[in-house]
């Protein structure tokens, strides 16, 4: 059986979740959807593009529909919205607001007999499953997330609306200190500054006061002001060569004793180094999607997170094969 993939939102995100469907044999991308006009999108493969506020339309064609948008505006909104006619997945990220988003989703997909599964993604995803299991295996222990070095798309949005700067992108850094003092077991105890670094690549308008720009970026509130922050100017060409990329990565350790008297140390460390960061999130979403179609298929309604799905729906191959192949 093929499951029938749409996506809703055609971004970065968008694009990666139709490659990947693209290169999963049990998956058919059947449709994109928009708030553009879609007569100027076109999408990598040629599936055609419609409305999203005509998806409904779609009900009983599309076995599962991938969201796309983003966490801030879109997703809180649009995931309860489609759950009413969909077997939905997103990727919300907002990680102090998935209680309250899990409870809208789930209160829609319980009303309607669906299925939805948020916050799927690397972090929350991939790292909340491992930081999930370190606590259950080392209970005596702490838990450490670095993340990068990697782009974070909001930052480098907040400095683009700095006053005087055209283009900018800012890369997040792991205290080399820190982490190999994590790593080695010393369980530290470390403040946000003592963690991450920043790294600001700016293009500036012309004649713009730089000194200015990166004060503002230094003493920004909630952005860089906790942080040791390097803010470096160069132009267009270059930035446009050197910084097109998306890359992004970081690690999950868990540091903990074991013992009456907590003599035996151990660690335990999960690492991603990501060339794109949308790409890898979106294989991850069509991983949790075909989870998702075999779920629903077993009658499974409400809202659910990555800590429900057990790695058997994931994988493509039979639970025969995986044990034959994988266990």
């Amino acid at each position: 059986m093929t499951i029938r993939i749409g996506i809703a939102g055609y971004g970065n995100l968008g694009r990666g979740v139709e490659s990947a469907v693209h290169k999963s044999k049990d998956m058919e991308l059947v449709a994109v959807f928009t708030r553009r006009d879609p007569a100027g999108v076109k999408t990598l493969t040629g599936v055609p593009v419609h409305d999203l506020a005509k998806v409904s339309e779609w009900k009983g064609r599309i076995d599962v529909l991938i969201l796309c948008g983003g966490s801030a505006n879109d997703l809180p909104t649009q995931t309860p919205e489609l759950a009413e006619f969909f077997t939905v997945i997103d990727s919300f990220d907002t990680h102090a607001k998935i209680p309250e988003h899990f409870a809208n989703v789930d209160k829609v997909c319980r009303a309607n007999d669906t299925l939805g599964i948020i916050s799927v993604g690397w972090d929350p995803g991939l790292f909340s499953l491992n930081r999930l299991l370190g606590q259950a295996i080392l209970p005596d222990g702490n838990d450490y997330t670095f993340w990068g070095r990697g782009v974070s798309q909001g930052h480098s949005d907040a400095i683009r609306r700095v006053p005087g700067v055209k283009d900018a992108r800012q890369y997040t850094i792991p205290v080399e200190s820190a982490l190999t003092a994590v790593r080695e077991g010393k369980n530290p105890v470390l403040s946000t500054r003592e963690k991450h670094t920043r790294e600001c690549f700016v293009v500036a308008e012309e004649g713009a006061d730089l000194d200015a720009i990166e004060t503002a970026i230094k003493t920004m509130p909630n952005y860089f002001a906790d942080y040791d922050t390097t803010v470096n100017f160069l132009d267009e060409e270059t930035f446009r060569r050197e910084h097109v990329g998306i890359p992004h990565g970081g690690v999950v350790i868990r540091s903990g004793t074991t013992g009456m008297d907590g003599d035996n140390k151990h660690v335990i460390e999960f690492k991603l180094n990501l060339d794109s960061n949308p790409e890898f999130t979106a294989s991850v979403l069509v991983a949790y999607a075909r989870a998702a179609y075999r779920l629903r298929s077993e009658g499974v309604t409400g809202c659910k997170t990555v800590f429900d799905i057990a790695p058997v729906y994931l994988h493509p191959a039979s639970p025969e094969e995986q044990r034959k192949m994988l266990l």
